[in-house]
Formats: C-alpha cells, structure tokens, sequence
C-alpha cells in the first residue's frame, strides 16, 4: 500500500503519506493520465497501437484504475481494488496469450511510475511540499510498481502454467497413440502430433526408465515425449540416438537405471520399449554388465536368446536329451566342453587352457561327445539349436551366479 513505506538506503522508515495529500493530487488525474499514455505510446509502439485498437478503451480504463487506486490507497490504505487486481491479471494474460515477455509492459509501468514522479515534483514546488514527503511519495509509489507488477504477473504465469500443462497433455497423449500402433488411424496420429506441434517422425527409439524420485527433475531435449509418472516409465527419442543425444541421454539420467530400445518405424515403438525393459530386468539380474545407460544394440543376441525362457527350457530338453541319463556331473562337464568346441573349434591344447584341464582330458571328453551326440552335431541345423541353446543355458548360469 502506498502509506506503507520502505526503509529508507539508511535504515530509517520513512513517514507514512497524510492523507490530505489524495486531495492534491486528485485534480491532476486526468492530465496525468493522459501525459502517461503518450509517454508510453512513443517509447512502446506496440501499446500504442493497442491504444488505437478494439482493444484500446479498456486499456485505457485499466491505467485510470491503475493511478485512481494509487491515490484512494493514500487515503484509504486499506481500501481493498479487486476490480483493479482482476484487471492487472487480465493484463498478464493478454501479454501471455500474445507470445510477448512482461518487459515491455514492466518497463510501461515504470515509464508511467517516473512521469507520475516528475508532476509530483511540480506540485510539491506549488504547494511548497517538504523534501521528506516528496522522498515519501517516491518510494511509496515505486513500491505500488512493484505491487501491481506482481499482480501482472500471476496473471501471466497463470496463462503459461495453463499452455505448458495443454502442451504436455496432448504429447503425452500423441505418445499413448504411438505406443498403441496399428490399428490406431494414421490420421488420428497426425492431427494430434500437429496440435502438439511435434513433428512425427519415420522412427522412433524408445528408452525404458526405472520409477525413481530423481525422474521429477531431468531436463531432456525438447523434442523427447515423455511419460515419467506411470509404473513403467518411458521416454521416446524421434529417430536414432546418435553419439551427442546418448552423452545428453546419459548426463540427464545421472543416478536413474535407463535402458534404450533399437532404432524402430514409428509404428513398431511398443516393441523398442519392450525390448528396453527386458534389458533392465537381464542387468537386474547380472546377465548383462550395468552401465550408466544400458543399450539394447550392445545386447541384441542375449535379448533374442532369453527372449522365451520357457520355449528354451523345451528346446533345451530336446538339443541335450543325449546326455539326460548321464550323472550331474559327467553331465556339466560335458556340456562346458561341448560349448567351449561350439564357441573356439579351437585345439585339444587350446580348450585345455581354457578349460583348466589337460589336452588329453579334452581329447577324451571330444570322443565321448561324438559317441553320445552322432550326427547331432555334424548336420548343421542340428548343431546351430544345439550352440544356441548352450550360449544361452550359459548366460542364465551368469544370472545363477549373480543371485548367489
């Protein structure tokens, strides 16, 4: 309020302005008003064709409730101006829905603030106004500056609070759409993604997130969709990632478990995800190394071969029925040297460094493998089942051995 003054630079308060003061400044309302208007038209065009336009009456019905609350203020200080606060607003909105900053519009306040200032200085040397009251009347109305540009304000945040809410719904529908696919209409898609103003591109990656507080606060690029509130948060990156969006992936996901999918058509977005989080439960579970950002492309074999582990269980039981009677024993030894043959066709002296046997153990468990697979393993089909069922019983001996 105007009579609620500052602490002056020095630390004193300053005195609360008399109220006679509203009287003597009353009759210069109208003039003012109008010096203020050309003020500001010549140093802000943009206000002055506002002014000129279909708009232009009530703006100027706003700056007259403007300086009228400024002066009942000084005689009434608790006078409440709801019809001037809503106008105010109404002024932060219009700036919000015209695409502008509050710069101009704050500097316009101010502008008028100084011209205020000046006829003030005038009429103190008429009517012979103390230096004290003339100090008073500045920084109460410089504070009532600061008073309505915080009014202007909420108004303005309240229409960009509002767009950027609309903008984020319709992205995160476009992306439950994507994530849908067929059969979902081509241009039920295109509508949304122009609505969104998000063009929709001929691929998209998709990267799987684990629920995790730090998610409220990452800063993506501005093209990546997101759904980070669900249980199974997702982020979708429009076309590959290449080198610089991985290290920006990377720096934004700093303390959050993230997995990205393959390069798909935009149609295909359901399976990248998949595949992302299947990545996550495989590094969960000590099959795949963790890394700061795991990478389905680094993985693409062992996704493929766990991908079924009860259609591996049956083709398992089916490529090693062979060397179902023999002990557990006998058995694991086997099957270890089998898979080392299948993986390096290397030497006797080779796999029995590998193995940490001698050559001739390995010679002997080459002729006992031949015996009890035959043909088995000399047909090629028959061998590629049997090589991918043993690469991958092995890695889920990784994810044994991570659990223990």
């Amino acid at each position: 309020m105007p009579r609620t003054t500052r602490p002056s630079d020095a630390g004193e308060p300053l005195a609360p302005l008399p109220q006679e003061f509203a009287a003597i400044i009353r009759p210069e309302l109208p003039s003012l008003i109008q010096e203020i208007g050309i003020e500001v038209s010549r140093a802000y065009p943009e206000y002055a064709r506002l002014l000129s336009g279909p708009y232009g009456k009530a703006i100027q019905v706003g700056v007259e409730q403007n300086i009228s609350v400024f002066v009942e203020q000084v005689a009434s200080p608790s006078a409440p101006s709801p019809l001037r606060d809503e106008m105010l607003r109404r002024f932060g909105r219009f700036e919000a829905y015209e695409g502008r900053s509050l710069e101009s519009l704050q500097g316009a306040y101010r502008l008028g603030a100084r011209v205020a200032l000046r006829r003030a200085k005038r009429i103190g040397r008429r009517y012979n106004l103390s230096p004290t009251l003339m100090l008073s009347f500045a920084d109460a109305l410089f504070a009532y500056v600061d008073e309505i540009e915080a009014l202007t304000r909420e108004g303005f945040l309240e229409v960009q609070t509002k767009a950027v809410e609309h903008d984020e719904t319709l992205r995160r529908r476009l992306l439950h759409l994507i994530m849908a696919g067929p059969p979902v209409p081509r241009t039920a898609m295109a509508e949304l993604s122009e609505q969104a103003g998000w063009p929709m591109p001929d691929e998209v990656t998709l990267v799987a997130v684990r629920p995790s507080a730090g998610l409220a606060g990452i800063r993506l690029d501005n093209d990546v969709l997101t759904d980070l509130g669900g249980p199974h948060p997702h982020l979708l990156v429009p076309g590959p990632v290449d080198d610089g969006r991985r290290e920006r992936l990377t720096a934004a996901l700093t303390g959050v478990r993230a997995a990205v999918g393959l390069t798909v058509p935009t149609s295909g977005a359901a399976d990248s995800v998949r595949w992302a989080r299947r990545l996550l439960d495989l590094a969960d579970t000590g099959v795949v190394d963790d890394a700061p950002l795991l990478h389905c492309a680094d993985h693409m074999l062992t996704l493929w071969l766990l991908s079924d582990t009860a259609l591996l269980d049956q083709l398992a039981r089916r490529e090693l029925a062979p060397l179902s009677r023999l002990t557990a024993t006998r058995r694991g030894r086997l099957i270890e040297t089998l898979r080392t043959w299948l993986d390096t066709r290397g030497t006797a002296a080779q796999m029995g460094e590998l193995l940490d046997v001698h050559p001739q153990t390995v010679r002997y468990r080459l002729r006992s493998l031949e015996a009890i697979f035959g043909s088995q393993l000399t047909d090629p089909e028959r061998r590629f089942a049997t090589e991918g069922v043993l690469r991958a019983l092995h890695l889920q001996d990784r994810r044994g051995a991570a659990r223990r």
